[in-house]
This record gives structure tokens, sequence and C-alpha cells, in this order.
């Protein structure tokens, strides 16, 4: 069986591409597998973390251009036919356009350390108009900064892929499970203000 190391580096890049538009595959276990390969003298740090870096600023673009797409415009009809399902009212969007104005850029950059909602945050940015080059700037940093995290973690530990993978894989599902829960409690429990 190929594993998925052996494609090297554009293997590195196409799963954190998908990692970013499948937010279920885990960046935290590829790009520490990844570390541990630099290690092992397999890889070069650096240029890991470039090509890490690289593929989660693409695969962020992806949700980006979705929200630009979609547009502010038309997001009214939809939050008040889905409302429920997304927990949310206008009035929650006109405070996150306010807040998004002011802080868009930091919140994009510090939501890449996010274990939950590191891919989701572009979405407002582009249903909101952020400017493409701010996006790319502040999502390539804060990605960075955390792939550089993960990738020490893996060197560091220098221990082999089987043991690594068996102690993140169910930390990542249990996060995923929490995430599930969470949203459907949100479902359950959430009603319009003026029905408070």
């Amino acid at each position: 069986m190929i594993h998925w190391l052996d494609w090297g580096y554009f293997g590195i890049f196409l799963l954190m591409v998908l990692e970013n538009v499948i937010p279920p595959v885990p960046s935290e276990l590829i790009m520490s597998l990844g570390g541990i390969a630099a290690g092992q003298g397999k890889m070069d740090f650096l240029l890991l973390v470039l090509v890490g870096t690289a593929g989660c600023a693409v695969g962020n673009l992806f949700w980006w251009e979705i929200g630009r797409r979609f547009g502010y415009e038309r997001l009214q009809p939809a939050i008040e036919r889905w409302g429920r399902w997304l927990t949310l009212e206008w009035e929650d969007v006109e405070r996150l356009r306010r807040f998004f104005d002011r802080w868009g850029g930091i919140t994009v950059f510090v939501f890449r350390f996010m274990p939950i909602g590191r891919t989701v945050i572009s979405i407002p940015a582009g249903l909101l108009h952020m400017p493409f080059w701010r996006f790319v700037i502040y999502t390539t940093a804060g990605s960075a900064v955390w792939n550089t995290i993960l990738v020490g973690v893996g060197y560091w530990l220098g221990t082999n892929f089987e043991t690594i993978d068996h102690w993140i894989a169910p930390v990542v599902t249990g996060v995923i499970v929490l995430m599930v829960l969470f949203y459907i409690w949100r479902v359950l429990t959430w009603k319009p203000r003026t029905q408070r």
C-alpha cells in the first residue's frame, strides 16, 4: 500500500488543500507526521512548512470565493429561511459585519490557530467582501505559524508514524463528535429573540 508521505511535498500540499476544503481531514495529523519525517531527515523542515502553508491558503480561498460569490446582499433571505438550522438571526449577521469591518484581518489570523472554525472563518470573510490580498496575507501568516507549531511538535516527538497516528486520531475524532453534539444542542435549544 502506498503511504501518503510517499507523495512527498505534493502529497502534503494536496492534503492541506483538502483539509481546508473538507474540514474533517486533520491538519494536526498531516503536519505532525510530516514533522516526524523531517526529524528523520526524510523531509526539509522549512520546505514542509512552506508547502503546508501554501496548501492552507489555496484551500481557504475555496470557501472565501464561495462566500464572495454568494454575497452579503443575498444572505438575508437565506437567514430568514434557514436561520433555525444556522442558529442565526439577521441581527447576528449585522453584528458580525460591524465586527469584521473593524477586526476582520486579525480575526482571520487568530482563527488559523483554532481547532474549530479555522476553515469556517473564510466564509464570512468572503461574504463580507474582505479584499483578496488582505485575506491571503492574514490567512498565510496565521497558517504559517500554526504549521510551524505542528511540524515542530512532530519534529520534537521523533517517534514512529504508527504511535503518533494512534495518539492523534482519537483526539481529532473526539473533537468532531463534540462539534456535532454541540450543533445538535444549539439547534434544539435555539429560539429567536422575539420568542425568548
